[in-house]
């Protein structure tokens, strides 16, 4: 038996099929936990805000206007979930990329090195996260989506509700700041 396509599930939950929608959850909640947990940088807070933003979806689905496709409109809810949580974060202090990469650059010189070990570059895994957790919210969201979600440009500007070239600009700016705070790692022969 063949499965049902995306399309049909869709109609089939804005008439109020559970079950439609619950194959349309099971079909794309790996890749809005992977935003979520990319974005937060905390499983937990991750797993509660993936819930929730399919049960945002769920309660909105009449909105969905079919425009996008449903994987881009969730999105684009996941995304803003978790942005709304991130500025909630805003009475923690910020840790800036460059007390990160003072603090912690002899575990990243250790990680990134030739002679580099399993647990080095688990270490480095960490700190990568936390790297990218200092980005601002755009430029990071922008990152998760173009490197660990594989969006198309213009995918991602739907998500984010901007244009392919604000896209490419917050791209553009993420990578040097990223950049910028590893060049201190480069061996001479990458320079």
């Amino acid at each position: 038996m063949q499965a049902p396509d995306e399309a049909a599930l869709v109609r089939e939950a804005r008439e109020g099929g559970r079950s439609a929608f619950a194959e349309l959850v099971r079909r794309h909640h790996p890749a809005i936990l992977a935003l979520c947990r990319s974005m937060l940088n905390d499983p937990a807070e991750a797993d509660d805000a993936a819930q929730e933003a399919f049960l945002k979806a769920w309660r909105s689905l009449a909105d969905f206007s079919g425009g996008s496709g449903f994987g881009t409109w969730l999105y684009r809810i996941a995304s803003n979930q978790c942005l709304d949580l991130l500025r909630s974060r805003a009475r923690r202090k910020a840790e800036s990329l460059e007390e990160l990469v003072e603090r912690d650059a002899p575990a990243l010189e250790r990680a990134l090195g030739p002679s580099a070990q399993p647990l080095d570059r688990l270490e480095a895994g960490d700190l990568a996260a936390r790297l990218l957790a200092g980005l601002p919210e755009e430029q990071r969201l922008a990152l998760v989506l173009r490197e660990t979600e594989g969006l198309r440009y213009d995918e991602i500007a739907k998500v984010m509700g901007c244009s392919v070239d604000s896209v490419k600009a917050r791209l553009k700016r993420a990578r040097q700041a990223l950049g910028e705070s590893l060049r201190h790692f480069s061996t001479p022969e990458d320079v």
